[in-house]
């Protein structure tokens, strides 16, 4: 069987949906299965068992031989949280027994980090393990996953194949119920849906005009395809960058929305919210050579293909999950 932690999650239900397009159904799903909205993605997802997240850890230890493969996707993903026990709690003390069962049986293992650990960038976007020890995440969620990384490079008893996917600024499907957390691809096509416009952050940054911040923003199809392919290949353990590889404006990413719906662009800007405001990145791109280099074949989608198959096939029709 195939564990996919975080499930009903944005990332791991797409995850979910697209093992079961390359017909993979011996599926165990696991989350905090409590929220209504978060459930929705799991509609028509073939599996075979569902486990609540405090009850997974247990039951992994006992069943650990009938399991092939773990992608742990499940955490605390608010940039926004600040209660740094629940971080340790999810994402880093959670993270670690899953890893040890996964030594102990030898079960294969990918897990989610991220591209918050890389804060200002001042040490540039190489997924790189020389650096971690030097990384300034600018939040406690990015400590909190930087702190696993380091972690994992210092154990002795390792899955026979890991891996720690940096995400980027992932946008598609099954997003709907993060909120303020979606993607601005998802804030933008509603407010041009209801308003015919769009209000984008200033710039409180002089080194960046309004609406020029720069992302490396990524289509979820893609992480997803990265995943089945390292599941398929194994290529050698690390962490490594889940980008496009380009860094995009804010601008560029809303004028392709505008496009996908058929309108002109209308776009204004208001001030960053000030509890994030001194922890926002202004330029992310995530350097993809090491991928690259470990044989992925497959081009990643370009921003434009990206916002024009999300919005054409799922948010303009309403398919939201």
């Amino acid at each position: 069987m195939i564990v996919v932690t975080g499930a009903a999650g944005f990332i791991g239900s797409y995850l979910v949906s697209f093992l079961n397009k390359k017909d993979r159904e011996n599926i165990v799903i696991v989350d905090d299965f409590s929220f209504e909205d978060k459930n929705k993605n799991l509609n028509g997802k073939r599996i075979v068992l569902q486990i609540e997240r405090e009850e997974f850890i247990d039951w992994f230890k006992e069943n650990a031989d009938k399991v092939t493969f773990v992608f742990h996707l499940g955490a605390r993903t608010n940039t926004a949280e600040f209660d740094e026990d629940v971080l340790q709690k999810l994402n880093v003390n959670y993270t670690k027994s899953i890893w040890k069962i996964c030594a102990k049986h030898q079960i294969g293992l990918i897990y989610a980090s991220s591209a918050a650990t890389y804060g200002l960038g001042e040490y540039g976007y190489k997924d790189d393990e020389a650096t971690m020890n030097k990384l300034e995440p600018l939040n406690p969620y990015g400590r909190s996953k930087n702190e696993f990384d380091k972690w994992a490079f210092q154990q002795k008893e390792q899955p026979p194949f890991w891996a720690g996917l940096k995400f980027f600024n992932v946008y598609g499907p099954n997003e709907y119920h993060k909120g303020r957390m979606a993607s601005v691809i998802l804030h933008a096509h509603k407010q041009i849906k209801e308003t015919g416009a769009m209000k984008l952050f200033q710039s409180h940054n002089p080194e960046y005009k309004d609406g020029e911040q720069m992302r490396d923003f990524v289509y979820v199809w893609d992480l997803a395809n990265v995943m089945f392919w390292m599941r398929n290949n194994l290529p050698a353990n690390g962490l490594y960058n889940m980008g496009s590889g380009e860094a995009r404006t804010f601008l560029d990413l809303v004028k392709a929305t505008f496009k996908a719906m058929d309108k002109e662009p209308k776009i204004s800007f208001i001030p960053t919210p000030e509890d994030i405001r001194d922890k926002y990145q202004y330029f992310t791109e995530a350097d993809m050579t090491k991928l690259k280099d470990a044989g992925y074949p497959h081009p990643i989608h370009t921003l434009e293909q990206g916002v024009d198959d999300y919005v054409k096939k799922y948010l303009s029709t309403g398919a939201y999950y």
